[in-house]
């Protein structure tokens, strides 16, 4: 395991400083504190940022229309018809780029790079040039190496810059500037503070936005890390995790552009995050993605039923990969001698030479590819046999039988009147071409591969895992190290599918193989990656990975064998019924040793009121690790009420309305235990009511949590709690039971 040392911001008090020293513009609260901190008058402040507006504004406009006239190009290149599959290959990379820049309207330019020489670049969504190709960019990807000084540039290492610039917009319209000397006269840890903060105090909208404008040095160093194996980002509540997943998946498919071909695979934890983290590739231009969870990866199956923690603990072992394996490798065929039929002949294979075949055919294969490259041998062998078998024949005839010969060929000239005399219908021998076509023959004859469907039959993984986990026997020979009791418990399960039988299901499914190769479909790579259960993507990128079992991780690994994963997740967040409360645990099984640790150590999204609650709670959690520091305040202090179980629904009705007329614009979630959901269901229809393990990954503007006590006793249940407390990005309410 190697670790990407994270970034190590100093912890002095941040200042927040403009152009020429002067606060950042566009924002009325650091006037304010500009005005009664310096001496310079409000009206030269106001020249200065009225100026700096006007002139970014300046450059917005042409970028947009850079960028409308690329777009309008590409619109015409788009619509002819592509001749040839060069030419659809170029329309597909075309299509992608237009779509690139149709979506980079909010946001098109975010910020600026002073260099000390002089030198200004402005950086933004997408790149653009300007009508002379061979000169500088006219506006930096945030993707491109050059840009990358604008999210790491610090004043202790200025990387060659003396000014840093935020720019904020409303659509096409520049609405403030925040200005960062690179010359050490200021010391704000965060990068484009100013910028940061206003966007975290937004309100929620239910759906997360891209923050690119916003990232910080530590998720930088993390979004342009190398690809080249496994990497685990351990990041407590409001560091960034999914916004740093995301991002980076936007940045390889920039920086790695075959990768595109391949697709990314996002993993998620639930349909409701996918939905929330919908927009964010998009608008970052990028489609060659397929969103899903563990639970949809397989194309045409569906979780159909809950299933207790205890069981889903035990299924998600890794004992199970190696059960399955010796299973289906239980279900080939044993040598043995074949006798096989072609054209009114029996011809005997010997049982050495079928053991010799089956050793070749199952080298390395799946079960139904196997079968494939066995029968294809198959029919080499028997032709072979149909020619050695005439060729003695003839050999016995010409040694003592001539006259029998000549009336042969005689009978034989005499049936081919009107056609073409081939090789054996001269003399009885098998011509070169014969000789050649005969496997091919033998192999669409009905007969023979009814034989070989007899002898090594295709099988359906949904059939045979059923038939393996209700078979006691079977789960005891084939999974030695589950006790007498935990194979009951499995084999007494019901039909429809649980959570844990996806990743088993999918071992098996790989096991065998597909009976016929499928053929692509949909125009898009992600179109068909998506309706493809073995497509092997360029990476995967999984968020809330702390929650998969080995055998999920396995569904990963085999999605990427070449290793191309980022996961990110809180390990102290863990919700599911594994055991596992380290990374190196988690990820045994699968990738041993071999990954390289990251960390994010700052919560920009829930307030310092907030976290000051986290700490006792991770320590009954029995987690070993500090929470991340918060870096922002709401100026809100977190509240309790208190109701009897019969007082609890209306109390968190007025609290609900309380809260949500505080934040008008905004959003507001409930957080309870699983028990009292549906009760509150009832009377809280018109805003998301959760358990703690649902509302991961979500953030809304205020949480009001119900019953934590509740959630605490529930398994896991502290770790649970710490979910539930770090959700909110301003205001946070509890009400507890008496």
């Amino acid at each position: 395991m190697r670790r990407i040392r994270p970034y190590a911001c100093r912890r002095n008090a941040p200042r927040l400083i403009g152009a020429a020293g002067k606060p950042q513009y566009g924002d009325s609260r650091m006037r304010q504190n500009y005005s009664s901190n310096n001496s310079t008058p409000a009206a030269a402040d106001g020249v200065a940022r009225r100026s700096a507006i006007a002139e970014e504004q300046a450059f917005l406009d042409l970028a947009t229309a850079r960028r409308d006239t690329l777009a309008d190009h590409l619109r015409t290149e788009l619509s002819s018809d592509p001749a040839d599959a060069v030419e659809r290959a170029r329309q597909r990379m075309l299509r992608r780029q237009h779509e690139e820049l149709r979506r980079a309207r909010e946001g098109l330019v975010f910020g600026r790079l002073d260099a000390r020489d002089g030198t200004v670049r402005h950086v933004g969504r997408v790149g653009l040039r300007d009508d002379c190709e061979d000169g500088e960019p006219l506006l930096l990807d945030w993707r491109a190496p050059a840009a990358r000084p604008f999210y790491t540039a610090t004043a202790v290492d200025p990387q060659g810059q003396a000014r840093r610039r935020h720019i904020r917009t409303t659509e096409s319209t520049v609405v403030g500037v925040d200005d960062e000397p690179l010359d050490g006269t200021t010391t704000a840890e965060l990068v484009g503070e100013g910028a940061l903060l206003a966007a975290l105090d937004e309100r929620r909208t239910g759906h997360l936005s891209t923050a690119v404008s916003t990232l910080q040095r530590e998720q930088d160093d993390i979004i342009r890390a190398e690809a080249t194996g496994p990497l685990i980002v351990q990041g407590g509540p409001g560091t960034g995790k999914t916004v740093v997943a995301l991002h980076r998946v936007a940045y390889l498919l920039f920086a790695h552009p075959t990768m595109a071909e391949q697709a990314v695979l996002v993993l998620g934890p639930s349909p409701r995050f996918l939905r929330y983290i919908a927009q964010v590739l998009p608008a970052l231009g990028e489609t060659a993605v397929v969103s899903a969870t563990c639970d949809t990866l397989l194309p045409g199956i569906r979780v159909g039923r809950d299933e207790s923690r205890p069981l889903a603990e035990i299924k998600g072992r890794a004992l199970w990969q190696p059960a399955l394996e010796n299973h289906v490798t239980s279900l080939l065929p044993r040598p043995r001698e074949l006798k096989l039929r072609w054209e009114g002949e029996f011809y005997v294979i010997p049982a050495a030479t079928v053991a010799q075949a089956l050793v070749s055919a199952v080298q390395g294969r799946p079960y139904h590819r196997a079968r494939a490259a066995f029968a294809e041998q198959l029919h080499h062998i028997l032709a072979d046999a149909v020619v050695a078998q005439r060729e003695a024949l003839m050999d016995e005839m010409e040694e003592g039988f001539e006259d029998i010969l000549a009336r042969v060929d005689r009978s034989m000239r005499h049936d081919s009147v009107g056609r073409r005399a081939t090789g054996s219908d001269v003399d009885g021998l098998f011509s070169a071409e014969e000789v050649e076509s005969l496997p091919g023959r033998i192999a669409e004859n009905a007969a023979i591969a009814r034989f070989v469907e007899a002898w090594w039959p295709s099988l359906d993984a949904e059939t045979l895992l059923r038939d393996l986990l209700a078979d006691r026997a079977l789960l005891a020979r084939f999974a030695p190290r589950l006790t007498t009791d935990e194979i009951i418990a499995v084999s007494a399960e019901p039909a429809p599918w649980a959570s844990s039988d996806i990743p088993l299901l999918d071992a098996l499914a790989d096991l065998l193989g597909e009976v016929e190769t499928p053929q692509p479909q949909g125009e898009f790579v992600a179109d068909q990656a998506r309706r493809r259960r073995d497509w092997v993507y360029g990476h995967v990128v999984v968020d809330e990975a702390q929650e998969l079992s080995e055998m999920q991780w396995q569904m990963v690994l085999r999605r990427c064998p070449g290793r191309s994963v980022t996961a990110v997740g809180d390990i102290d967040q863990a919700a599911a019924a594994h055991r596992h409360t380290s990374w190196a645990q988690a990820v045994q099984a699968v990738f041993g040793d071999r990954w390289t640790a990251a960390e994010l150590t700052i919560c920009y999204r829930t307030p310092r009121e907030v976290m000051s609650l986290t700490a006792p709670v991770l320590r009954e959690a029995g987690s070993r690790n500090a929470p991340p520091r918060a870096v922002r305040s709401s100026g809100r202090t977190p509240w309790v009420r208190t109701a009897t179980p019969a007082e609890l629904a209306g109390v968190a009705v007025e609290a609900v309305r309380e809260l949500r007329q505080r934040w008008q614009g905004g959003t507001v979630g409930v957080i309870a235990p699983a028990g009292r959901i549906a009760e509150l269901l009832t009377v809280l229809a018109d805003v998301p009511v959760l358990t703690a393990t649902q509302s991961k990954g979500l953030e809304w503007d205020a949480t009001l949590l119900v019953d934590p006590e509740g959630i605490a006793a529930e398994p896991r249940g502290w770790n649970g709690l710490y979910v539930a407390l770090t959700r909110c990005t301003q205001e946070l309410g509890q009400v507890a039971l008496t």
